[in-house]
């Protein structure tokens, strides 16, 4: 535990010596590190996806460098430092898990969850509203998860979840009727309708629909990839092949994957 205290305090320090010496970090502000820090979580998320784990332990690090130096600007302006960052999450986590720091009994990690989003709607007074605390500038796909993790936090949810499938069918049917309509601003409203009861659907089963999506999306560019260099290998030009063409060397691609 030492090793670990003396490597943050190490941390700290550095960004202190930053601060105040590097012409680069002196200017940067809080507005000036979240794009930055948004695709350091993106380079997190993909070391995550392809399981590398040297990769998760640098991009780990350059997320902590993020936080130490948002709290460091904080404490520039008088408005908090990284003592209050810590003990801040140390009182949430105690606060939102009495099963383990209290005496509440919990059967199944559904419940623990439940409890959470309970407890938050009760650390304001009560007057926090379930839905308040997701993002704005959310990626929507992945603000369709979240919301829905928070309404089911709350009881509003499928009894079983198989129940789902026919919200899904009944988003294809209405999709499928203003398709035939020819209104695209109400055929974009039931696309929408449709992703959110998919996204409803894989959450229920227990399947992230980000993770789910990018592992299809890694997909398509590896053989799509493959398609282009096999053209290319053989002097043809992929504007110029005929759709039957492409979907033979495609589905090459896919007899490679499963060899």
């Amino acid at each position: 535990m030492k090793e670990k205290l003396d490597a943050f305090a190490r941390l700290l320090e550095i960004m202190d010596e930053l601060r105040e010496k590097c012409p680069w970090d002196k200017e940067q502000t809080l507005e000036s590190l979240r794009k930055l820090t948004i695709e350091e979580t993106y380079e997190l998320a993909d070391a995550i996806l392809n399981n590398d784990l040297t990769g998760i332990k640098k991009e780990l690090g350059d997320l902590m460098l993020h936080i130490v130096f948002y709290a460091k600007i904080g404490s520039e302006k008088g408005a908090f430092d990284m003592g209050d960052v810590l003990n801040s999450i140390n009182e949430k986590l105690v606060y939102r898990h009495p099963h383990v720091f209290g005496e509440v009994d919990v059967a199944n990690a559904r419940e623990v969850e439940q409890n959470w989003e309970t407890l938050k709607l009760k650390e304001k007074g009560g007057n926090k509203r379930v839905l308040e605390g997701v993002p704005a500038a959310m990626p929507a796909l992945v603000k369709a998860n979240r919301i829905q993790e928070k309404a089911s936090g709350v009881g509003f949810d499928w009894e079983y979840r198989e129940q789902v499938w026919d919200k899904v069918k009944e988003e294809i049917h209405e999709l499928s009727d203003e398709i035939d309509q020819v209104d695209q601003d109400k055929i974009e409203a039931e696309f929408g309708d449709l992703f959110f009861a998919m996204v409803n659907a894989a959450r229920l089963y227990g399947v992230d629909p980000e993770t789910a999506l990018e592992r299809t999306n890694l997909k398509f560019i590896k053989r799509f990839n493959y398609l282009e260099s096999q053209t290319l290998q053989k002097g043809k030009d992929l504007k110029k092949m005929t759709l039957a063409e492409m979907d033979e060397i495609w589905d090459e691609a896919k007899r490679l994957e499963r060899q």
